[in-house]
């Protein structure tokens, strides 16, 4: 036998510890939350419901205990056995925790309490114990805090669902809170961030389902949310329709519209790439859109939005536009932009305008694009565009990728709707995961991009967010752009528009070769909201329904007078971070009016500057022009309850809908968005005294 190989000895290795013995410990509840949010669970999560909400669906979800809301595990009740009346218990406890979130004297509900002690004396408990439903107590807990968090932060966002005296300064709170840091929380929003809900999925078994009023994020995505007392929404009581014009343009697009640009990467071997951008060269008529306007509103009455595809605008334009808009008295703009870089070397900026008037001044929102358009060879010729772009290039669109975000706008009547520019439609990254969880009622697409067909891409991506969360989607695209879309043994198509709601087949909608725009009117009707946790459903949301579509023509005729000087827009009195504030404050003072008179006075020392509250929420003063706003208001509210000669609601609504001779812009302003809020809290007052009186009928 030959002798054996002898190899040489190894070194010795220093054993370095890489500090992962902590990680393979398996996390606890209490370890888990730590992870989060660096913190450890403590008493101080029961003075503020939507922090104790962030805990709660932080453990529900890593361990996904939520599920036996859903499916209980073998031998166990959900809603518990031991309490017969769980729905009105949770509900009374959250309004309890409402009230004492505001005044520390009031006593902390005997649920919350009770529930709080069993989760606090498992802190330590393995998230396998609740993974596998060993400790079905501690699942108990962590279900029914978490459903009394989320009740509790009923009205937080979307106001309509407020309705009582209890905790009107607590959500007023709360409301510029979340217009300051973008979340509910006091938790850092770099941390977790608590978000509003405007609606819930009909179905389905993820954890969202279990939430009807706030939703709760880890970070990724910017997440903001705008308050706009829209005029069209909120002036006329008895409207439940609203009117959106479509404008499909450019109406025509030429070859030349694209063309390459130089951009900062370089070339992969074998993978040649170039960058191109769109630049109509005719600007926008202004007279067209005038008559256009002038036509839709002979057919429709009112013109609430004005809808325009992705980089329908440049951006020098928006003013122009927007002053047309405003002598047709519409309360909302909706637009894709283009922006041409500032310095030399730099990408344009793709995004989404989104303009609400306010007492005669446009607030402005921006929704950036976050993915790039990429043609490739088939969508060269699909669009006719070998002559600008060569087809075995593979060209991305020239544009800045920023941070991503999303921007939901609040309009009144319970209507929030977010935009999604083109391709970011598709994307199924965080974005997506926002927006399912808040669940807007309207996402609005611009596109650059062919036909709308229900057979195309649009479509699907449309069906999921029709599907979960339940909201309706309008994608549009160019009437030039639908035109150039012309693929092997196909002839143009006019779709320039798509509409799915929830529960509704997709509509395809065309624009007539005469037709210069679209006027697609949709009723406005409450909806229904579910958790799926064991509470009864609320009639608090809003949704789409009975959409149709008619063509327009534009009158041969302009609104506009000869000659007429084309003066700059007037500037906003407040950002739009202030209206939300502002408006956020006005919904309050309607709450305090319909429902408790006397808290007007704690309102106001609340809504000031120097409030307490500010400095324990770390939030900062408002600007001397808000607090000049808010007291504007303020004074309104204090002589209708001063009046004593009717419901204080009343007669405050009847003082903000007088203008005052000689008033300032920024007492116009503070008047609008007050008489806004007084009006739709009016309203939902008398909807809610039909129903009662229709409902007693009934029981007679």
């Amino acid at each position: 036998m030959p002798a054996l190989l002898t190899l040489p000895a190894a070194p010795a290795l220093t054993r370095v510890d890489p500090g992962w013995s902590h990680a393979l410990t398996e996390p606890t509840v209490a370890s888990a939350w730590q992870a989060v949010t660096g913190t450890a669970i403590g008493d101080d999560l029961l003075e503020w419901p939507p922090d104790l909400l962030a805990l709660t669906e932080v453990i529900l979800q890593r361990s996904e205990a939520y599920r036996f809301a859903l499916s209980p595990p073998a031998g166990a009740h959900w809603p518990p056995a031991s309490l017969p009346e769980w729905p009105d218990a949770v509900t009374d406890a959250a309004r309890q925790w409402s009230a004492r979130a505001e005044n520390a004297d009031v006593a902390i509900p005997g649920l919350l309490a009770q529930e709080w002690k069993a989760l606090r004396a498992r802190v330590g408990a393995p998230l396998s114990e609740l993974t596998e439903s060993r400790d079905w107590r501690l699942c108990q807990a962590l279900l029914t805090l978490h459903a009394i968090a989320d009740e509790a932060c009923a009205g937080l966002g979307v106001a309509v669902c407020a309705a009582g005296a209890d905790g009107v300064r607590y959500r007023a709170r709360a409301r510029e809170l979340l217009a300051r840091t973008g979340s509910l929380g006091r938790i850092p929003a770099c941390l977790i961030r608590v978000l509003p809900k405007a609606g819930t999925p009909a179905s389905g078994s993820s954890a969202r389902v279990l939430s009807r009023h706030a939703a709760v994020q880890v970070p990724g995505v910017e997440a903001r949310w705008h308050k706009a007392p829209a005029r069209g929404l909120t002036t006329r009581p008895s409207v439940t329709k609203l009117n959106y014009l479509l404008l499909p343009w450019p109406l025509r697009i030429r070859e030349s519209d694209f063309r390459p640009v130089a951009g900062p990467l370089q070339w992969l071997a074998n993978d040649p790439f170039g960058f191109f951008e769109f630049t109509p060269c005719e600007p926008l008529d202004l007279d067209l859109a005038d008559r256009t306007l002038a036509a839709a509103r002979d057919q429709g009455g009112t013109v609430d939005v004005v809808i325009l595809p992705e980089s329908a605008v440049d951006h020098g334009e928006i003013d122009g536009l927007e002053a047309v808009l405003a002598r047709h008295q519409v309360t909302a703009l909706i637009t894709g932009v283009r922006e041409h870089p500032a310095q030399p070397g730099r990408f344009p900026r793709n995004w989404v305008h989104i303009g609400v008037s306010v007492d005669g001044r446009w607030t402005h929102i921006r929704q950036d694009k976050h993915h790039r358009w990429s043609l490739d060879d088939a969508q060269i010729r699909q669009y006719h565009l070998a002559g600008a772009l060569h087809p075995h290039i593979r060209w991305w669109e020239a544009m800045e990728v920023p941070r991503r975000s999303v921007q939901f706008v609040e309009l009144g009547g319970g209507v929030t709707l977010t935009s999604l520019v083109c391709e970011d439609l598709a994307q199924t990254d965080e974005v997506a995961g926002v927006i399912r969880a808040v669940g807007p009622t309207i996402v609005v697409a611009p596109l650059l991009d062919g036909p709308q067909l229900s057979s195309r891409w649009g479509a699907r991506y449309a069906g999921v967010l029709a599907d979960d969360p339940g909201s309706a989607v309008l994608t549009l695209t160019s009437f030039g752009m639908a035109q150039r879309s012309r693929p092997p043994g196909h002839h143009p198509s006019p779709v320039v528009a798509l509409w799915k709601g929830p529960g509704q087949d997709v509509r395809e909608i065309p624009l007539d070769r005469r037709a210069h725009g679209i006027l697609l009117s949709a009723n406005v009707s409450p909806a229904v909201s579910r958790s799926f946790d064991g509470r009864r459903p609320g009639h608090d949301g809003s949704e789409f329904s009975g959409v149709t579509a008619r063509q327009i023509r534009a009158s041969t005729t302009s609104t506009q007078p000869a000659h007429a000087p084309a003066g700059p827009a007037p500037p906003p009195m407040l950002t739009a971070d202030e209206l939300t504030i502002l408006t956020s404050w006005a919904e309050a003072l309607a709450e305090a009016l319909a429902f408790a008179p006397t808290s007007i006075e704690a309102l106001t020392a609340d809504a000031g500057p120097g409030a307490r509250w500010r400095d324990e929420l770390r939030v900062c003063e408002p600007s001397l022009p808000l607090c000049r706003a808010i007291n504007r208001m303020v004074q309104t509210a204090r002589t209708a309850v001063a009046a004593r000669g009717g419901p204080p609601l009343d007669t405050a609504l009847l003082a903000a809908e007088n203008s005052e001779p000689g008033q300032s812009a920024l007492d116009g302003l503070a008047r609008a968005v007050l008489r806004s809020a007084l009006q739709q809290r009016h309203t939902r007052q008398s909807a809610k005294s039909r129903r009662r009186r229709t409902q007693t009928g009934h029981a007679a």
